[in-house]
């Protein structure tokens, strides 16, 4: 029996990569990683080559977690492949081996070269003759001296393979000094070697010849997957060779391959299966062509394509574990058993075989850690799982019997027991204690499954379940309680509903009185959530739907559960509504009164489509209005209509709303603007008349008619008009569609003459009609006349009266006279004016200034204009009253006689003098207020109160030549006051 869960936590293991190190950083660390999860923790080892690594004893050496850290790095010590072992209670795995190398570079053994003799026209091949070293070198040749290089063309070529210098034909300007430089390209270090002359001999010039191929690449080139392969083809020749490549099958280079150096490289990126095969390169002159040839071969490290999984089993079963990767060439597979390689026994209980991996009968001691190892000769990997064998007696925590089972009459019930148990446990049934045995109600399981079919009253009971193994026994029991079915006594109905309106959709159960009920509703499939502001939840399973929308449209499910089954009702519940929205409305064959509209219904929400309505609007319109139509009722079932009485020239939108028993619905989407066609006008100018003026002219006036019954473009108006006695007709356009105005104007009319006028109008399509004809009188001349015999007076210190004699008989017409006056005779802005009619002689001036002196004079006038001016008379205004209002009102009232007195006012020397006072008192008369003055020229006077009010009112004024002064405070008497009370008031302001 495991004790402790000890485990491997899966993909946690950060495994080792290649280390190259310049050997000019020995001084430096190097770290290899390694780190596992797991638990307990793991531990660590390291091997190199194979070979365990003492730490104990290896001060250069030590671990940091699980990394391995070297210090002080040895290039001979510490070079090859390091291994790390990570290990804990469960087992142990091995990380893959990683390699540790250094880079390095040496110098060039230093030697005198010898010079290299050659004939013009002749190849040559200089050896570069590379130092030992360690990592990936690069080659250059400098000429003469740094930094001349050699320039890389069709003759001249550097191998990166061999790093010697290719000249296919050499000239006079070859002859020189050539030294190799050879970079490390991990160290950065560079070496140069001796210097090597090239001369040219003096017994004659080489002749033509064939190419000699010097440069080439092996019959059989491994090439790994994604890599860059790059082959290198160069020939010495004269005339200088041409450089060409082929591939043996024919078929041609793909765009991703790239000739370079004068086709002397060949460079094939992100290699691919589809590039193996042969490659030829051919060098050729005009003297011949020589070709050499070999194969790319397609390599792969092995990658995984199946894999085991962590494994619990429990003892004595069986292990099956395969696992399988690609590579080419194809891997061979190993087993390791916490590190240590697995070999199939000899009686075949455990059998390794080509990545399959058996035990049958796993005992404890088969538990640990194991990986699976797929190698060829380009890559080695690793993969681990962990094996865990499972040894205990039954154990039923987390699967117990439930305590209290309820279960309908006429069920099936499943009674489950399903112990943990190491092995397999068997199992055995009671109910209270005696054996459960089959029969044609109840089933038992090999998976110790209970099962009793059609349960009664007489199955309720107590259950036990008894689960042993060679480790030991376990038992569980539980009760079965057998319950009555649950009906639902009242459900929903379907139901029709007006939107807005309310309903309750009942759901009512009879149920067995130990069972736990609850209730929960859906609508159109979807479990409706409380707080849902529509719907309420009421007691005994009822659900409100307060406020219906039509889209609570749909099907409603009650679903009742309770500790032993599920049961439902449905009810569709259909809202109506008024229609939605008609949809894309269409104007078609549009007049200049009518236009043809079609459109397509919205839905009719529960109630058919009665009828359809139809609006416009124009710029001129406020808001939308109803039209008139053909047919005058849309019937719902109807989808076009004629719109008639429109107006011509004028753009209209469209819309149309649908009704049905319900309502009238939201209105349609606005039809595209549709301007009605032009028309001759219909319309004529309102309120024709006219008159006034200067003299000599005739103004004609009218009402223009509104723009949108113009009826096209181009509108205006013909004025005619004709003198009393003429026969013909004077006739005037104006071409603007808002005037209201005409002058016509000439010296040979009378004043006043009398004239027939018209107004019609006309646009772009045609003349309208004329306006009924009005009799208008031309200008008339201003009054020749003034008034004779003006007399003034100051009435007040705010008022003057003005008065003169009416005009006789003269030939110009008086509509009435003039009062002119100002202030100051040097200001004639400060003037004011007062009009009376004709037929009055006197005239008041008002709002006047106290003590001061006015200008005035009175002329006649008429529509032309006032007569001449009569000289200006003077007045000036009585000085004002006193501004002091009474003080020290009192009153008393005995019966109905009210006495009030006050204290005398004294004028100042600006105002007026007091001649008397005014004693004013309110009061209502039939729901009107009275007014009731007297007037005394003592400070006292005497009242008889009237029966009619409740409340008086009273206030006192001064009286004089000024007019009245400022009121004293109001007093009020009420109605109490006459029942005998004496009251006494004193109001001083």
């Amino acid at each position: 029996k495991m004790t402790e869960m000890a485990t491997w936590y899966r993909g946690t293991l950060m495994e080792p990569g290649d280390l190259f190190i310049p050997i000019d950083s020995i001084e430096e660390e190097a770290t290899l990683t390694c780190d596992a999860k797991g638990t307990p923790s793991p531990q660590y080892r390291w091997s190199l080559n194979g070979t365990l690594i003492n730490l104990g004893l290896d001060r250069r050496r030590r671990l940091s977690g699980g990394n391995l850290i070297i210090s002080s790095l040895d290039r001979y010590q510490d070079v090859g492949m390091y291994q790390c072992m990570a290990y804990n209670t469960v087992g142990a795995i091995l990380s893959r081996r990683a390699s540790l190398q250094f880079a390095y570079l040496d110098h060039f053994k230093v030697h005198t070269r010898s010079a290299v003799s050659v004939r013009e026209g002749q190849g040559v091949v200089l050896l570069c003759g590379t130092p030992t070293s360690s990592g990936d070198l690069t080659y250059a040749w400098i000429f003469n001296e740094y930094p001349y290089f050699v320039q890389q063309d069709n003759r001249r070529f550097v191998s990166q393979q061999t790093g010697n210098l290719y000249i296919a034909k050499v000239e006079p300007s070859d002859v020189g000094n050539y030294t190799c430089v050879v970079m490390n390209s991990i160290t950065k270090g560079k070496v140069q070697s001796s210097p090597t002359s090239l001369i040219l001999r003096t017994d004659g010039v080489m002749g033509e010849y064939e190419p000699k191929i010097e440069v080439n690449f092996p019959d059989n080139v491994p090439a790994a997957k994604g890599s860059t392969v790059t082959l290198e083809c160069f020939a010495l020749g004269n005339p200088v060779p041409e450089i060409t490549w082929r591939r043996a099958n024919g078929v041609p280079f793909p765009s991703k391959v790239k000739m370079k150096y004068s086709n002397a490289v060949l460079e094939i990126p992100s290699f691919q299966q589809d590039d193996t095969g042969g490659y030829e390169c051919v060098a050729e002159n005009k003297m011949g062509k020589n070709t050499v040839s070999g194969r790319l071969a397609f390599y792969g490290t092995p990658q995984w394509v199946q894999t085991m999984k962590d494994t619990a089993l429990a003892i004595e079963e069986r292990l099956y574990w395969e696992c399988r990767a690609n590579g080419r060439p194809k891997p061979s597979y190993t087993w390791l058993k916490n590190g240590q390689q697995l070999l199939s026994e000899v009686n075949y209980r455990i059998h390794v075989e080509d990545g399959v991996l058996s035990v049958s009968a796993l005992t404890l001691s088969d538990a640990g850690m194991y990986q699976c190892v797929a190698e060829n000769k380009h890559g080695v990997i690793y993969f681990a799982a962990e094996l865990m064998v499972l040894a205990s007696p039954p154990d039923f925590t987390g699967n117990l019997l439930r305590a209290l089972l309820k279960a309908k009459a006429g069920t099936t019930v499943t009674l489950e027991c399903k112990p943990q148990a190491y092995p397999i446990a068997s199992i055995l049934w009671k109910k209270g204690n005696l054996p459960i045995h089959t029969n044609d109600r109840i089933t038992l399981s090999p998976d110790g499954t209970l099962r009793l079919a059609n349960v009664s009253k007489s199955d309720a009971g107590s259950y036990t379940c008894f689960a042993r193994n060679r480790f030991g026994m376990s038992s569980t029991t539980g009760r079965l309680l057998v319950t009555d079915p649950t009906r639902i006594i009242q459900g929903p109905v379907d139901t029709e509903i007006i939107v807005g309106e309310s309903i309750v959709l009942p759901c009512q159960v009879a149920s067995d009185p130990v069972l736990d009920v609850s209730f929960s509703w859906a609508f159109n499939g979807q479990l409706i959530a409380k707080g849902d502001g529509h719907f309420e939840f009421r007691t005994a399973g009822d659900l409100m739907i307060r406020n219906i929308q039509l889209y609570h449209a749909g099907k409603y499910i009650c679903v009742v559960d309770t500790d032993v089954e599920s049961l439902s009702a449905v009810a569709v519940l259909i809202v109506k509504g008024p229609p939605s929205p008609p949809d894309s409305v269409t104007v078609e064959e549009v007049t200049d009164s009518t236009a043809q509209l079609a459109w397509s219904p919205g839905r009719d929400n529960g109630s058919p489509i009665t009828n359809y309505l139809i609006q416009t609007r124009t710029p001129f319109t406020v808001g939308w209005q109803r039209v008139n139509t053909v047919p005058e009722i849309i019937d719902g079932n109807t989808l076009t209509a004629t719109v008639v009485d429109l107006n011509a020239w004028v753009e209209y939108d469209f819309r149309v709303l649908a009704k049905n028993s319900v309502g009238v619905g939201e209105p349609s989407p606005v039809s595209v603007k549709t301007r009605t066609e032009d028309a001759v006008p219909d319309a004529v100018p309102g309120d024709v008349g006219g008159g006034g003026g200067s003299r000599y002219e005739l103004v004609i006036t009218w009402e223009p008619v509104p723009e949108e019954l113009q009826n096209g473009e181009s509108f205006g108006y013909i004025i005619a008009f004709r003198a009393f006695g003429e026969a013909s007709w004077t006739h005037v356009a104006t071409s603007a569609p808002g005037a209201s105005r005409y002058v016509y104007r000439n010296d040979s009319i009378a004043p006043f003459s009398p004239f027939h006028v018209k107004v019609g109008t006309y646009n772009s399509k045609g003349q309208g009609p004329f306006s009924p004809v009005v009799t208008i009188y031309s200008a008339e001349t201003e009054p020749s006349e003034k008034p004779a015999g003006v007399r003034a007076r100051s009435v007040s210190a705010s008022e003057i009266e003005v008065n003169w004699q009416a005009l006789s008989f003269i030939p110009e017409r008086v509509l009435g006279y003039e009062v002119a006056y100002w202030e100051d005779d040097t200001k004639p802005e400060t003037m004011g004016k007062v009009r009376v009619p004709w037929n009055q002689t006197s005239a008041t001036v008002s709002g006047l200034a106290g003590n001061t002196q006015y200008f005035l004079t009175v002329s006649a006038f008429n529509t032309a204009g006032t007569s001449p001016f009569l000289p200006a008379i003077n007045v000036t205004t009585k000085k004002p009253p006193p501004s002091q209002p009474p003080m020290n009102v009192g009153w008393n009232l005995m019966g109905s006689q009210l006495s009030v007195y006050w204290e005398p006012v004294v004028a100042m020397e600006s105002e007026s003098d007091v001649l008397g006072y005014q004693v004013s008192f309110t009061f209502s008369r039939q729901r009107h207020k009275e007014v009731i003055t007297l007037t005394t020229v003592n400070a006292t006077a005497e009242l008889t109160l009237p029966e009619d009010d409740e409340e008086y009112i009273i206030f006192v004024q001064t009286l004089s030549e000024g007019g009245l002064g400022p009121a004293s405070d109001p007093i009020r008497i009420h109605q109490l006051s006459k029942l005998g009370v004496h009251v006494l008031l004193s109001c001083s302001g």
